[in-house]
């Protein structure tokens, strides 16, 4: 596939060739999936495979937006105001943690920072539709509790970044740069809590 980026056509087949290229993506991450083996996989020839995606980095991009989506929008589901901050916040970065950690999240940094200069539109529509969004439910959810009395916040965008940085401390270093040996359930939960018991010391309500 060339490197060329495009506008994305969408045709009838657009969500047939996503289900099969997120499917391959998952198994054998971006270096590892062909060509044939994602047009297989969707139903589909490669010729209807190029015309929607002429690149396999735009349709790996697509891939990720639409999973990133997905998680967000699940985990906005999972947050209601029944649960009190500290439940919220662990699943938030429970969450947060499972997806920067993941193959599919590494590969989906790895090509962001690697096609920055010649494609600076790849990261920038992957952001918005990832990360910002998650970044908004999160504000969401702090703004509904500083209302609530459950939290003392001035600038939520500032707690709701302090927050994922929290999630990614030690591990995403780790393994992005692959040091310290794999990442145990163990290291997750320490690391969830750690981020949860921070965020409180410094914007719970105290007394």
């Amino acid at each position: 596939m060339g490197a060329a980026a495009q506008p994305i056509r969408k045709g009838r087949k657009y969500d047939q060739v996503l289900d099969g290229a997120r499917h391959v993506f998952m198994r054998d991450g971006f270096e590892g999936a062909s060509v044939d083996d994602i047009a297989r996989e969707a139903g589909v020839s490669k010729a209807t495979l190029y015309s929607y995606f002429p690149d396999k980095r735009l349709l790996f991009m697509e891939v990720a937006k639409c999973e990133c989506f997905r998680q967000a929008s699940e985990a906005a589901e999972l947050i209601t105001c029944s649960l009190r901050p500290r439940e919220v916040l662990m699943i938030a970065a429970t969450r947060m943690i499972a997806f920067v950690l993941s193959d599919f999240g590494m590969r989906v940094f790895r090509i962001c920072v690697a096609e920055s200069d010649r494609f600076p539109d790849l990261g920038r529509e992957f952001y918005e539709s990832g990360p910002a969004l998650a970044r908004a439910h999160v504000v969401d959810y702090l703004r509904d509790a500083v209302a609530r009395g459950e939290l003392v916040i001035d600038d939520l965008q500032l707690a709701a970044d302090q927050f994922a940085e929290l999630c990614k401390a030690d591990l995403f270093a780790r393994v992005i740069f692959g040091v310290g040996g794999p990442v145990t359930e163990a290291d997750r939960q320490r690391i969830a809590t750690g981020a949860v018991e921070m965020f409180l010391a410094r914007y719970g309500v105290t007394g």
